[in-house]
């Protein structure tokens, strides 16, 4: 008697259309970018508003003249101590204490020692002037610039190596110059720049999110192509212009 054969279920083939498709990843690609769109505008808000604002300012400051939120600047001259502080280190301590500021200074600028800018080398020597009386060309002394304070209230102090007093500058803000000085980086510490960079790279994502976002939910892709690349020309066209 033949022996039975055992018979083994067969596994089910799969299907093509039980297959993984590859456009199947594409609603979940763009679920994410609804997402992220959504939250990056969300971290950007704030910081969009008074970049907005003072952005429009900044641009046309020379017709929104706002006198209730006009600057304030007084200038005036401070004596040094003899001896003076010898470098721009010793010179900044002093200041911080004559001036009764709070903190250190945000920037210092060092300018070297470099000949004078309207000197004519070209002139003849006298006839009674040694020779090598013109070989060393008129010196610009070292020029120091510190700025201390913030948005609000900023102090800068100028001076050139070998006089006897600084010149110092205090600028005080109202409203409108707070949110322009914020937007410039004036008198701002490390921690808002680096926020700002934070908004500067948002603008990107939203940018491309956004185009990707339009794509898919507007089906007049050549219209909303003709208008990119109508306002990239314009663009360009105002950046490379002379005008």
């Amino acid at each position: 008697m033949p022996a039975e054969t055992a018979t083994r279920p067969h596994a089910p083939r799969l299907r093509h259309t039980d297959r993984p498709r590859r456009g199947q990843r594409y609603p979940t690609f763009m679920r994410w970018v609804r997402k992220s769109h959504g939250w990056i505008g969300l971290w950007g808000a704030a910081l969009g508003l008074l970049f907005g604002f003072s952005g429009i300012w900044l641009n046309h400051r020379a017709v929104l003249k706002l006198p209730p939120f006009s600057q304030q600047r007084i200038n005036g001259q401070i004596e040094l101590p003899g001896p003076a502080p010898a470098s721009a280190a010793e010179m900044q301590a002093w200041l911080q204490a004559a001036l009764g500021l709070a903190g250190p200074a945000n920037a210092v600028r060092i300018e070297p020692a470099r000949p004078v800018a309207w000197a004519d080398k070209a002139a003849s020597p006298a006839a009674d002037t040694p020779a090598h009386a013109h070989d060393a060309p008129l010196m610009q002394p070292e020029h120091w610039v510190f700025s201390f304070g913030g948005p609000q209230a900023l102090v800068q102090a100028d001076y050139w190596r070998g006089n006897h007093s600084v010149g110092v500058t205090t600028t005080r803000s109202g409203l409108v110059g707070t949110l322009t000085n914020m937007h410039k980086g004036t008198g701002m510490p490390l921690a808002w720049i680096l926020l700002v960079d934070t908004l500067a790279g948002s603008l990107i994502l939203l940018s491309v999110s956004g185009v990707l976002l339009w794509m898919q939910t507007n089906p007049r892709r050549m219209a909303g192509a003709a208008i990119a690349g109508t306002s990239l020309a314009l663009t360009l066209g105002l950046a490379l212009a002379r005008f």
